[in-house]
């Protein structure tokens, strides 16, 4: 796929799929201990590095963003997908949602005190993931936190319909830590902590903490 046809596709399959999505993850952090104590930490690091707004990139429904609000960040939601945006907002009043894409984010340089890519760098492409890297280093500050949740393997399959059985057309790519670490690595991040864990979000799955170098914003601008 090209890059227009794998953000054309996303868009248009999870458009297709909001309303049912939403409706099977909406309590889905109820039963993930493992998960919940992640975003907790992720919070209280970013409060202790300072605060500042955290972007949950590829955020759904919301449920993630809402979940970070609750435990003190200042947390907005952006969704490739309209319609997620709209249940989002729908679902979550009084929260910031936005349509944007994390290959080009709509974010000032170095405005971020933390990012969250929850299972949503799973649809990129692998020749498209240092660009995406690029973005987060961007538009997080210096030290800044970066949280990443992914599902673990060395494949991709496409799936053709889900949530409810409603048609969709996306690549879920499965990918070894190691290999993400060094591709945060080569765009300028440090890793801090990894673990793998099988819960219902995926029946193997890894999160992943990073922080960005301590680099000036004007720096990072130059390099992409």
């Amino acid at each position: 796929m090209s890059t227009h046809d794998w953000l054309a596709d996303t868009r248009a399959s999870y458009d297709t799929v909001a309303e049912s999505y939403a409706e099977q993850v909406r309590d889905l952090l109820d039963r993930m201990p493992y998960e919940r104590a992640a975003l907790a930490l992720f919070a209280e690091l970013v409060r202790d590095g300072g605060g500042g707004p955290v972007a949950d990139l590829g955020c759904g429904p919301g449920r993630v963003t809402a979940h970070l609000r609750g435990l003190g960040t200042d947390a907005f939601g952006i969704d490739l997908s309209p319609g997620m945006v709209e249940v989002a907002r729908r679902d979550h009043p009084g929260l910031r949602f936005e349509v944007g894409s994390m290959t080009d984010l709509d974010l000032a340089d170095a405005s971020m005190g933390g990012l969250v890519a929850w299972y949503s760098l799973i649809h990129v492409p692998d020749q498209e993931i240092g660009a995406v890297l690029a973005q987060f280093r961007r538009v997080l500050r210096p030290g800044g936190l970066l949280l990443l949740g992914f599902h673990v393997g060395d494949d991709a399959r496409l799936k053709t319909e889900g949530y409810g059985g409603h048609p969709m057309r996306v690549l879920v790519h499965r990918r070894r830590p190691d290999r993400v670490a060094e591709w945060l690595a080569d765009a300028g991040f440090t890793v801090e902590a990894r673990t793998t864990l099988r819960s219902p979000e995926s029946r193997l799955g890894a999160i992943l903490f990073a922080r960005s170098s301590h680099t000036s914003a004007a720096d990072i601008s130059s390099e992409l």
